[in-house]
């Protein structure tokens, strides 16, 4: 079996053309180290593009769809697999079984819930696969300072906060994550 990347997006493209060109070349990086993708199902957004881009290297795609997503917003029509599951919850617990390492691309709420998830279940050890987060034009920032506030008030250990891997372009996520 090859080697599973979960990314996590929007189902949006948003209106920065950075943020499309950095999550594309992440994608590249990724098919050239080798990974295939698991992630939400959509056909728009971040979503769609990603799941493009390794369909056109002929990598491997899965998507995880709740009924009530396909039945508002349509699937993905070229996936290698669909797996249809009841909630948000179901699609979360999916994509940490199938998949060996866990990206955030800019996304809405439900992109940063995802990786929090996975992030805190690495944490405190339920998993042992990696999360991280591309913060291209600091799309992620926020989040960061808030890790160094809950580090500085004495909630989150260093080790910890350490264990969510944040960097600013793809090259550098990649390599923080030792994922060439």
């Amino acid at each position: 079996m090859n080697k599973r990347v979960c990314i996590f997006c929007g189902a949006n493209t948003g209106n920065s053309s950075e943020i499309i060109q950095q999550a594309l070349v992440l994608c590249d990086l990724l098919i050239a180290a080798g990974y295939d993708l698991v992630y939400g199902g959509g056909e728009i957004g971040l979503m769609g593009l990603c799941a493009n881009r390794f369909i056109a290297s002929g990598k491997a795609v899965i998507g995880i769809r709740p009924q009530k997503l396909i039945t508002d917003e349509n699937s993905h029509s070229g996936l290698t697999e669909l797996i249809v599951v009841e909630t948000m919850s179901d699609r979360k617990n999916k994509m940490i079984e199938l998949s060996d390492v866990f990206i955030a691309l800019p996304g809405g709420t439900g992109t940063l819930d995802e990786i929090i998830e996975t992030y805190t279940l690495h944490k405190i050890g339920f998993i042992d696969k990696p999360s991280g987060v591309l913060n291209t034009e600091g799309y992620y920032e926020g989040l960061r300072i808030l890790l160094d506030k809950m580090e500085d008030k004495g909630f989150l250990k260093t080790t910890a906060k350490n264990k969510l891997i944040v960097a600013d372009t793809p090259e550098a996520l990649m390599t923080k994550m030792n994922l060439v």
